[in-house]
């Protein structure tokens, strides 16, 4: 047994059901209020890293074969959070987590380049109806800065120079790893509001890869608000784990071989560590691949040598971003700012499995600019072990991420290492750093009315007291909609009746109980109604998405014809008969790239 393991068996539960959904702290923004309390030597700097595209268990101490020995280190010295969920899509999660609403509320109940005329929720970027965590922090006397991929809203003209953060290091849409890729969305990045070339010498020295060129930058930050003598945050969104997914070359080859293994057996071993480590009860049950993935058994040994190579560089990419935060926590340390940084990683959404059950792969060196490589559906659904569906769906699978939170002075000792069960969201960490911070959420801001915070704080858990909440976590994306509390959870995909399962007994949703329980579903999709009303939720239709290009969504969450159909176990109605079809539409890939 090795030392995570014996570290993280070990741990004690801390569990509840969380607190405050609706209320306002509404007070003025003026910077010269009181700090609540807080005395302003005891304020935490504050890091939070968003990871993207990541799965549940991609994590070393949430199951992962990929070592991620520095994120690690911080779940073993912090807190882990079991049952942490995020909105199901990227600018989405990212709207949610910088305001603490939800994302219809923000502006974005879609991704930025979705925009519907008319809609109060849907507008693609964020809106003056909200503040930024670092328009909340700046008043406070903090430094603000980021470093990474911003996507809510600066084809719109929001970018985060406007929305609060005094420097700044940011990729319109993400998707940049390298200076010289091909990709168009990876042609430019913004300093400060300025648009650069990547391979401008400005952005980096050398062949910079970006999740170490993104920990420079944010070191730089760093040390500025060290001069200026302010406590600072960090908001460090990585491009990584997001498709096209890249890491340097002679790293993808550590990895190489390793996925020459049935991913079912794969999946199986992250949930025997899981269970080991404590992430899942002893009794969760694995549910099958959905209809539409690959056996593993069916494939050549050229196919199977195919997806060894895609997983071997996403797993390479995952430890990229490891070895940032590596190099983070070493900088900081070096600073004598660890001890008091509040770190807070998460990830936006659960694992991708757009590009179907096919991925993709071209015939350039494995992880370098000029490669393509998408994961798809098959080790999307490894990524999320032991969870159904990917990210666009509000089942666990597209929810459900990994949170771990580390400050060596604001938690108690005695808690290090030890697992919150509680349900938590992105909502929750806007909250979380307004009690830390003894910064004021503001009721208007820049002669705007202000939407209140929807969670509640996560800090009751950093010296171990139990977390409450007054109500549901609610979620919409695409159609697809849930309701969670402390026990029960009602979820249902577009146009599909709702769904009831009891998540103390079965987490990974196999066991419908909607009709031994008639009157909770009511009342629990009663409650998701007058929530949607309220918060600029507007019913979905697919033809909004322009990544659909009009085509039926098939269940990876996009369109598109697999090209083995002979592979699969089992398939959808919806792919048998666009089989059958007498004209069938070629090809696996999605009509537009997203995001």
């Amino acid at each position: 047994m090795d030392s995570l393991t014996r570290s993280l068996s070990r741990r004690r539960l801390l569990s509840g059901a969380g607190t405050a959904a609706l209320a306002a702290l509404a007070v003025s923004a003026d910077p010269a209020l009181a700090w609540r309390g807080v005395a302003p030597a005891a304020r935490p700097n504050i890091v939070v890293i968003l990871i993207d595209d990541m799965g549940f268990s991609d994590l070393g101490c949430y199951g992962s074969e990929i070592p991620t020995p520095n994120i690690d280190a911080l779940a073993e010295n912090g807190l882990l959070f079991t049952q942490f969920y995020n909105t199901a899509r990227c600018s989405c999660s990212r709207a949610s987590l910088l305001t603490g609403t939800y994302p219809h509320q923000a502006g974005l109940g879609h991704l930025e380049a979705v925009v519907v005329p008319g809609s109060m929720g849907i507008r693609g970027k964020l809106l003056d109806r909200v503040v930024t965590m670092a328009e909340v922090l700046g008043p406070a006397g903090y430094f603000t800065a980021m470093a990474g991929k911003w996507h809510i809203g600066m084809t719109h003209g929001v970018g985060p120079w406007q929305r609060g953060f005094d420097r700044s290091i940011a990729s319109p849409v993400g998707e940049l790893y390298y200076p010289d890729q091909i990709q168009k969305n990876a042609q430019s990045i913004y300093i400060d509001g300025r648009k650069l070339a990547p391979s401008s010498p400005e952005v980096g020295s050398g062949h910079w890869y970006s999740s170490d060129l993104f920990v420079d930058w944010g070191t730089r930050y760093i040390a500025e608000a060290q001069r200026q003598n302010k406590p600072f945050f960090l908001y460090l969104p990585f491009v990584g784990v997001h498709f096209p997914v890249m890491a340097p070359p002679e790293q993808v080859a550590r990895f190489r071989g390793t996925y020459r293994e049935n991913w079912d057996t794969l999946r199986k071993a992250r949930l025997a560590r899981q269970k080991r480590l404590g992430i899942v009860d002893l009794d969760e049950i694995l549910p099958d691949r959905l209809p539409n993935t690959y056996d593993w058994d069916k494939l050549t040994p050229e196919e199977q040598d195919r997806f060894d190579k895609i997983m071997a560089t996403y797993a390479a990419d995952v430890a990229g971003v490891d070895k940032a935060v590596g190099t983070l926590v070493e900088r900081l340390k070096a600073a004598g700012e660890f001890d008091n940084t509040l770190i807070l990683l998460m990830a936006d959404n659960g694992g991708n499995a757009e590009s179907g059950p096919d991925g993709r792969l071209n015939d350039a060196p494995l992880g370098g600019p000029k490669s393509n490589t998408f994961v798809g559906m098959n080790w999307a659904t490894l990524q999320n072990t032991p969870f159904q569906y990917f990210k666009h769906y509000t089942e666990e699978g597209g929810i459900a991420a990994p949170l771990i939170v580390h400050w060596p002075k604001g938690i108690a000792p005695r808690l290090n290492g030890t697992m919150v069960r509680a349900p938590s969201h992105l909502i929750d960490i806007m909250p979380t750093l307004i009690d830390v911070s003894g910064a004021h959420y503001p009721a208007t801001f820049k002669g705007h009315g202000i939407i209140p915070m929807q969670g509640r704080s996560l800090l009751p858990a950093f010296s171990g007291e139990t977390l409450h909440r007054s109500g549901p976590i609610f979620w919409e994306h695409e159609g697809n909609r849930a309701v969670r509390t402390d026990r029960w959870k009602l979820v249902a995909r577009f146009r599909q009746p709702w769904e009831l399962y009891d998540m103390s007994r079965d987490r990974s949703e196999t066991r419908d109980v909607a009709a031994a329980h008639p009157a909770l579903v009511r009342d629990l999709a009663a409650q998701w109604d007058r929530w949607a009303a309220l918060s600029f939720v507007d019913p979905w239709r697919d033809a909004y998405d322009v990544y659909l290009g009009g085509k039926p969504r098939q269940n990876w969450g996009m369109a598109g014809l697999p090209q083995h159909p002979e592979a699969m176990d089992d398939m959808t109605p919806l792919l048998k008969a666009q089989y059958a079809a007498p004209v069938r539409q070629q090809g696996s890939r999605p009509h537009r790239r997203q995001h």
